[in-house]
């Protein structure tokens, strides 16, 4: 005997194991699917089929704000799967950033190499660079401002925007290299490795290369060695008399 499920979603079923001994069974109601009320067919929706659902495609438009960072979330709220009587779910949308041929990304600063030749890094260079918002940056150096292999310089506020502050701005930071061995087939051969290993390294006194600074070296020199007529008799020295 099967009993209706009364708006509750669920149907018991009564069986008869032995005369005086019944066994309820409790399931989800076939007729309303479980919902607790039923839809005669004509008047069920056509699209859904009285289920109350429906697929549906819609077009979310997203807005990556100048200076979003790679992993940053933006969320759509309740645009989410939604059913009869439960809140609609989130949509959240995760930025993946992807790597460029020429910039690398640190926070606000945009990282790149150059590799210069030896007349530029002697004498001075103008390097046109693509920036990211398709401008041309005429990356120059003097003629005197020695650029040295490994060498790392910067350009104020041509790095990535800041989030949120979108006028404020990184720097663009560039590690320069140079081409070497293209110079190397127009100077004379290094001394072979044979040559150094038979050297006898007792005979020599090994003397390292340090930075000087010339001016300071002879300012101080000044200092101890020269003294003008007056200082000497301010020292209590004896005057020399010459005839």
């Amino acid at each position: 005997m099967c009993m209706p499920c009364h708006g509750t979603g669920v149907q018991v079923r009564m069986h008869q194991l032995l005369p005086g001994i019944v066994q309820q069974v409790s399931t989800v109601c076939l007729n309303c699917q479980g919902q607790g009320q039923r839809i005669s067919q004509k008047d069920r929706c056509k699209t859904c089929g009285g289920r109350k659902i429906m697929r549906q495609k819609k077009i979310l438009e997203v807005h990556i704000d100048k200076g979003m960072k790679d992993g940053q979330k933006i969320v759509f709220h309740g645009e989410g799967d939604q059913e009869p009587g439960l809140e609609p779910g989130d949509i959240i949308i995760v930025l993946d950033q992807q790597e460029h041929a020429v910039f690398t990304r640190r926070g606000e600063d945009l990282l790149m190499s150059m590799e210069l030749q030896l007349v530029e890094a002697l004498c001075g260079f103008k390097r046109p660079v693509q920036t990211l918002d398709s401008r041309t940056l005429l990356v120059t150096s003097h003629p005197g401002e020695l650029i040295k292999p490994g060498d790392t310089k910067c350009v104020l506020n041509e790095g990535m925007p800041m989030y949120r502050r979108p006028f404020e701005k990184g720097r663009l930071i560039i590690h320069f290299s140079h081409k070497l061995k293209e110079l190397e087939r127009y100077l004379p051969e290094k001394m072979n490795p044979e040559q150094t290993d038979s050297m006898d390294e007792d005979l020599y006194i090994y003397a390292d290369l340090e930075d000087c600074d010339l001016e300071s070296r002879r300012r101080h020199r000044h200092q101890f060695y020269y003294m003008d007529e007056d200082d000497c008799a301010s020292t209590g020295g004896v005057q020399c008399h010459t005839s």
